[in-house]
Formats: C-alpha cells, structure tokens, sequence
C-alpha cells in the first residue's frame, strides 16, 4: 500500500510540470533571433531597435512576438555566483521592460554546460540561480544549447553513448525544474540538434520545441536540406511541443524570392516555429510581404496543431501536405530543380472527386477542380494550395 500511495506521488510530481509546459507554446512560437544576422554584434541597442521594428513593420502583429537575444550577452559571475551581462547589456530588466513596453516578449540563451558556443559563461551548476535571475529579468524564453556539455558527457560516461544521453536529458531536465520553479512561464527551447531522437523524450523533459538538426544557413541547398530532412518527424509535434529545424533565413544570404517562397511554405507546413533571422531595418518590401503573408502564417498556426509531411515525391518534385482544423487540407509543390511542368493528382492526398483549390501565394481561387491540375513551377519554387471538398 506505502508503495503504491509513493507511486501515485511521483507520477504527479512529474505529471504537474509537464502540464505546466503544456501550456506554453500552444501554437509554434513566432519572433525573432539576433544570432542570424548579428551574430556576436548583438547588443543592447540591435535588440530595441528589432523591438520597435516589428511593430512599426507589422510583424508584431502578424504574430512575431519573441525577440530572442542569442549568445553574447553573458559577462562574468560574482563572488555569489550571480551571472552579470557584459557591457553591450547594460540593464537586462530594463531591456525586458523596454521589450515588454512594445506588446513583445524577450527571449535569452545559455548552454547547460560551463561556456556558450561562443565561450561565454554558461549554467552548468548555476541552473537553480541562473532561472530566478532570468525571472527576474522578466525573461519569456529560453534557448539552451548543447555546445560545451558535449565535453561533460563524454567524461563521465567514456565510450557510453547511453550514459551520455541519461547525463544530457538529465541536464535538459534539471533547467527544466529550475524554470518551473520559479512560477514565471517560460517558453524552454532544446537546442540539441536532435541527439538521441530528442522528439521521442524532449516533451516528458520540458521540451516546448527541439532542435532537430544542425545549424541552418542562409542558402538553398542547405534550407531543403534540414526542411525536406523533416519527413517522418510529425507524429512527434503538437500544441505545446514542437519540432524546430531552426531558424528563418527568408532575407538572408542570396536566396531568390522563389526559394524564400519555399522556405517559407515548408516551414509553414512543418508546423515550424518561425523566428526570423534577418535585418530588419533593411528589408525589402518582397520579404516583409513573405514574413508576414497571413494565409501562410495561418497555416504554422492553425489551432489543430498537427505537423504537416511528404505525401510523396516524384524526381525533384516533393508534393507536402497539412491538415487544417476546419477540414481543408494544404498542399505544397516544391520543385527542387529546374523549371517544369508539375501535374497534380488528388486522390493520393486523400480526395476522391472534384475539388476546391485556392493558390495561397497567388491569392487566387482556383474554382472546382475535377481532374488532375497541372501548373509550372519555376527553379527551386513552390506552389501552394488550399484544398477543400
């Protein structure tokens, strides 16, 4: 009987958190992060100056509300053991109050291990410490990256890869408790590159999204590379736990606007969150356009939460499909090479009979389709289609 009454103890400590968890992140989060573009520049004033443009650009309200400081921020600890900012953040309470001041919400990053990527202190020991002074900040999310904790669990589990994930996922937890502790929510990002099948454990340990590759960049072959690399990973995703193949590079780099179209429409379909990478005092107004399309945003955000995936593919072709909440289905059409003719057959998406369609980038209905429908899609482009019965 002692043993069962402790059984019913422990599942509830553990069953509390995970619904606190739960009820963050609902929806894919949606901001922007200060690494793509700024990288180690990022500093008090980059981060205010992001703050007022997503408002003035209206990205605010297209839903980017996260404004996420990447690695760079962090100085040195005290005698305490208290994290101070370095001098490119004067005031972090007075940041977060700035940020808040605009409607947003502000993000922050550190590593579970002793330093950052970029060297910097990080939480390793500090977790409990680290969390009440994030709190305290006001801080909304937290992005935790792997980086030197790598290095910890190779010397206390050697040449034990299962060893290595107990130390990491314990890891991951502990940041977990720490910010549920603090009675602050907390978005808590895994930024892991999906070690270990981070989706299959990731939400039991807090997990609001996950990593689950390595770094995107700024071009084509890269961008589908981690997108196209997502196919079987949706069973994983839902409301409050999300898959993440990392940021938006839609501005960045020298991508056509086809290929920003793709990126955009894949993300959109993965359910992804978007937190988008770029300058945005110098976009131009294509890109802006792209950013906050509200046909396409409403697809990331769909209340039914489920990740979209391949249906199938035929050569460079890949045809990806969602399910929506009110019972329509999106479809996209992605070439992956060269300019051509694509047909496309419903019945393998599930519809039998005529259907309605409207080309989303287009903004254009396309009537009662009976049969196939064939379209041209150019280099590295996207159609993408709103279906319904």
């Amino acid at each position: 009987m002692r043993r069962s009454c402790l059984a019913v103890l422990v599942i509830f400590a553990i069953a509390v958190p995970v619904q606190l968890t739960a009820q963050l992140a609902v929806t894919p989060p949606m901001g922007w992060n200060s690494w793509n573009y700024f990288a180690g520049r990022v500093d008090d004033k980059a981060v205010r100056d992001a703050a007022d443009a997503l408002v003035s650009t209206g990205m605010r309200d297209a839903g980017y509300i996260y404004v996420n400081i990447d690695d760079t921020w962090e100085g040195e600890r005290d005698t305490s053991g208290a994290l101070h900012t370095n001098n490119k953040f004067p005031d972090m309470k007075a940041l977060a109050d700035y940020v808040h001041s605009k409607g947003l919400k502000l993000g922050i990053y550190s590593s579970p291990g002793p330093k950052t990527c970029a060297g910097y202190e990080a939480s390793y020991q500090h977790e409990e410490q680290d969390a009440k002074m994030y709190a305290g900040w006001g801080i909304d999310y937290l992005k935790y990256d792997l980086c030197s904790f790598n290095d910890i669990m190779k010397a206390q589990a050697p040449n034990d890869p299962a060893g290595q994930k107990a130390i990491m996922i314990a890891a991951y937890e502990k940041m977990h408790k720490a910010l549920v502790a603090t009675g602050r929510p907390i978005v808590y990002s895994y930024c892991q590159y999906g070690m270990d099948n981070v989706w299959e454990w990731g939400p039991q340990n807090g997990a609001n999204l996950w990593r689950t590759t390595g770094d995107i960049a700024a071009r084509y072959d890269r961008m589908a590379e981690i997108g196209f690399g997502q196919a079987g990973l949706s069973r994983f995703a839902g409301p409050g736990h999300w898959n993440d193949p990392d940021m938006l590079e839609v501005g960045n780099g020298k991508m056509t606007d086809d290929e920003n179209r793709s990126h955009m429409s894949l993300w959109a379909i993965l359910a992804a969150p978007l937190l988008a990478g770029n300058d945005l005092s110098a976009m131009k107004p294509e890109v802006l356009s792209m950013l906050t399309n509200k046909e396409v945003i409403a697809i990331d955000q769909d209340p039914l939460g489920v990740q979209g995936d391949r249906a199938y593919a035929v050569g460079p072709v890949e045809v990806w499909s969602k399910p929506l909440k009110d019972g329509s289905k999106i479809v996209g059409i992605f070439n992956r090479s060269g300019p051509r003719d694509v047909s496309l057959q419903f019945k393998p998406l599930g519809y039998s009979g005529a259907v309605k369609a409207r080309d989303i980038w287009a903004a254009k209905d396309l009537g009662t389709i009976k049969d196939g429908w064939t379209t041209n899609i150019p280099y590295h482009g996207v159609v993408l289609l709103r279906v319904s019965k």
